[in-house]
């Protein structure tokens, strides 16, 4: 099974920019989408940004202008680059990795993004 890892969060200050990357323990050639997904304190998970393999990519409203989603399947990682952070965007940010044929949904363990001054 794909095992996924995220890295290159932290703490930034507003108005900063921070770049994700989900490293995969193998090919993500087959996955259909790739996603970033995020999860406040005391809310629910929610989308960030999607990218199917064919590039198209879906970005959420509270995102969009600011973030953008890149993957490299000869890689094998999915990248979030952030800009213009805001203390909102303060949450723990997980990769997503997805296949239609077998329903496969791996999930990576997070990591944190703190927006604060």
């Amino acid at each position: 099974q794909v095992q996924l890892v995220e890295s290159g969060g932290g703490l930034v200050q507003p108005g900063g920019s921070l770049r994700l990357s989900c490293a995969a323990s193998r090919s993500i050639f087959s996955f259909n989408v790739m996603g970033w997904y995020r999860q406040a304190a005391g809310k629910e998970r929610e989308l960030v940004a999607i990218i199917l393999s064919d590039g198209r990519t879906t970005i959420a409203d509270a995102v969009k202008g600011r973030f953008t989603i890149s993957r490299d399947n000869a890689k094998n990682t999915a990248d979030l680059q952030m800009n213009g952070l805001k203390p909102e965007d303060t949450a723990v940010y997980y990769c997503n990795a997805f296949r239609y044929y077998d329903g496969a949904n791996i999930w990576g363990k997070g990591t944190l993004v703190n927006v604060s001054s």
